[in-house]
């Protein structure tokens, strides 16, 4: 059956299902890997809104923005749409100028940050060619009103553990951050937040080591492209143009 002819809701029980079949497996036999299509993107900036949401970032910190781009000249004028998440890089360079090794990649693909062993230098945002990180300033949304919402000092669920927002100086605030593919969420069977979301379909997660997933088939398509391939980095996070 072509792609096409699936629901919308079955593409998204099939993608459980792959995740919680690789669940199975140990981790250094899986290879997370998101797929974005980027005919099917509106732009309408679903991801980014559930990012900010499921992650509680802050003013300045963002995993997941989507690049607009326009093409040609009036009135024949088009727009394309650029999400882009972290590109979980095979060989990441956000690694390698990490000073106090706080930044490294698991065995199934995902590039983790300790914040308590980062000490905020920003090497890591200068180093990936993808724009991926941001610095956490300790800013809130309600600055400069009468009082910091309760909300905005609820904490995120990275890296398996509560990150309540306390004040301006506890870690995440002082750290580089950015997207994991939410896995927090994916070790628990779920999906991505930008993936559950997309309006439009366009965005897939799964298992890339294992030939019956859905992310196999997508990966195997002709119209698969890497962002900067020229960079070497072999980025997880791949394009259908």
């Amino acid at each position: 059956m072509a792609l096409i002819d699936i629901k919308p809701h079955e593409i998204r029980k099939r993608m459980i299902d792959d995740i919680r079949r690789a669940l199975q497996k140990p981790i250094q036999d899986r290879r997370w890997v998101m797929v974005i299509d980027q005919e099917k993107c509106v732009g309408c900036t679903a991801c980014t809104t559930s990012c900010v949401a499921e992650n509680h970032l802050p003013p300045g910190v963002v995993y997941r923005p989507v690049v607009e781009e326009e093409h040609g000249n009036y009135p024949n004028v088009r727009k394309s749409f650029l999400p882009r998440p972290c590109m979980q890089c095979d060989d990441p360079p956000c690694v390698k100028v990490c000073p106090a090794h706080a930044t490294w990649k698991r065995m199934d693909g995902i590039i983790e940050i300790n914040y308590k062993r980062c000490i905020g230098c920003r090497y890591c945002i200068s180093a990936c060619p993808y724009s991926a990180r941001t610095f956490d300033m300790g800013y809130f949304y309600t600055d400069n009103t009468p009082e910091i919402m309760q909300y905005e000092r609820e904490p995120n669920f990275e890296y398996g553990k509560a990150w309540p927002r306390k004040d301006r100086e506890s870690s995440p605030v002082g750290n580089a951050r950015k997207c994991t593919y939410c896995i927090h969420k994916v070790e628990k069977g779920m999906l991505p937040a930008c993936v559950s979301t997309c309006i439009g379909d366009a965005t897939y997660f799964g298992d890339a080591n294992d030939p019956k997933s859905l992310i196999a088939e997508l990966l195997a398509s002709p119209r698969a492209r890497k962002l900067r391939e020229e960079e070497g980095t072999e980025p997880a996070t791949t394009y259908l143009v």
